[in-house]
């Protein structure tokens, strides 16, 4: 439990110390995390956490391949009819793929959903040789390509993204990457939502389940190699705003979706204040103070959290400790707005193998935002953690609350206490 401290000066440095301190293990506890979320219509940066950090792009190099491909569609040297064929090279590929033969084609109409929904290595192979006569001069292609992209931190050398050394990118140029396939061709785009396909007989499911599972997500793309982790590029719309958003170095699927997901549901809410400084002031001087405060609200965040509860999994609480926060004079002005009654949500900022930091963590954070510090033992997959939360919060208390933690770079959840 932190000691009181007199000095508001002492408070609040001790936080920043203390805040310090679980950012620093959070990125050496996971050292391949990186992210960024962009507003898909101005390009305002909503969110970014070592997104120029070099980091493998696994099958998000699939996302070029098939940049590569929709172009030379455009350029109408292929069809969705245009058959390829197969080389003993790409008949070779690993796992993933769709078993294909040398001496069988694959029609660009089936090699689309192959890429996307199998992520299929021999039809990257594929893609690859029909339009740069090999896969090695099709890397230096992709490459030209992601330059004039302007991605300048990627390197290909492989359609499929198997593990190369050389093969690196960032993952601000993903972002770069995953707008223009939405820009440069939007009747493709589509393509990106697909959740099944057939082939000979064998049906495929898509591994993005975001698609599927969180709201707004239309598209784009997984990967992994285990250099990498658990990488994704997504898309999402609500109402008339698109977000576009990269995570790469999940330490599973589960943890890097949910992560994903909070920082689009975020991003919308942080976004929304920004386009409404912009659409209330014209000229290009207010529109830049509104990137200014885009940049101020978001403050790198933290990697996954320390214990990440990605799965829905059945928890076994054993103890609940209730300490009262400690206030200022911003939170007691806060807590004078919240003495109703159905104050039944909660801001949940992580959970720890320690009980300590579970109450250091969330006595620092009760500085910030009104709300009694509860600390709660549980137990998933048979190891005991401590979920710290601030509870007594009503709904849009606790929504607020969240959003000004994400402006001092902290996670957080709103949750039903």
């Amino acid at each position: 439990m932190i000691q009181e401290r007199t000095s508001t000066d002492g408070m609040h440095l001790f936080a920043v110390f203390l805040l310090l301190l679980i950012l620093s293990n959070s990125v050496l506890a996971n050292p391949r995390y990186s992210s960024i979320v962009i507003d898909a219509d101005t390009g305002v940066v909503l969110h970014e956490a070592s997104a120029d950090a070099s980091r493998y792009p696994a099958s998000l190099t699939k996302m070029m391949t098939l940049y590569m491909l929709f172009e030379a569609m455009e350029q109408r040297k292929m069809t969705v009819e245009s058959r390829m064929p197969v080389s003993a090279h790409a008949a070779a590929m690993p796992q993933t793929n769709i078993g294909l033969r040398t001496g069988d084609n694959i029609s660009v109409r089936d090699a689309i959903p192959a890429l996307i929904v199998r992520s299929a290595n021999d039809v990257a192979a594929v893609v690859s040789e029909s339009l740069g006569k090999s896969e090695t001069n099709f890397g230096r292609m992709m490459t030209d390509k992601a330059r004039k992209l302007g991605m300048r931190s990627t390197t290909f050398r492989n359609a499929s993204g198997l593990p190369h050394s050389e093969q690196k990118t960032t993952a601000r140029d993903m972002v770069i990457l995953s707008t223009r396939l939405m820009k440069d061709f939007p009747k493709y785009y589509h393509y990106f939502s697909t959740q099944s396909f057939s082939y000979k007989g064998v049906t495929y499911n898509s591994h993005n389940r975001m698609v599927r599972n969180t709201s707004g997500v239309d598209g784009l793309k997984t990967g992994f190699i285990r250099a990498s982790g658990f990488n994704v590029a997504t898309s999402a719309k609500r109402g008339n705003r698109r977000v576009v958003a990269v995570v790469m170095g999940g330490n599973t699927a589960a943890a890097r979706d949910q992560h994903m997901a909070q920082l689009i549901d975020r991003s919308f809410n942080q976004g929304n204040q920004v386009a409404q400084v912009a659409s209330n002031h014209k000229n290009a001087r207010v529109v830049a103070v509104a990137n200014a405060t885009a940049a101020k609200i978001n403050a790198p965040t933290p990697a996954l959290k320390p214990y990440p509860e990605q799965q829905k999994r059945p928890d076994s609480t054993v103890k609940q400790y209730v300490i009262p926060s400690v206030t200022n004079t911003q939170t007691a002005q806060l807590q004078k707005v919240s003495l109703q009654t159905n104050n039944d949500w909660a801001v949940q900022i992580g959970s720890y193998y320690e009980s300590d930091r579970a109450h250091a963590h969330a006595q620092a954070v009760a500085r910030w935002i009104p709300g009694e510090v509860a600390i709660t033992e549980v137990k998933i997959s048979n190891r005991k953690l401590y979920r710290a939360r601030l509870v007594g919060l009503q709904e849009n208390q606790a929504r607020s609350a969240c959003q000004s933690l994400a402006r001092q770079g902290i996670e957080c959840l709103v949750v039903r206490s």
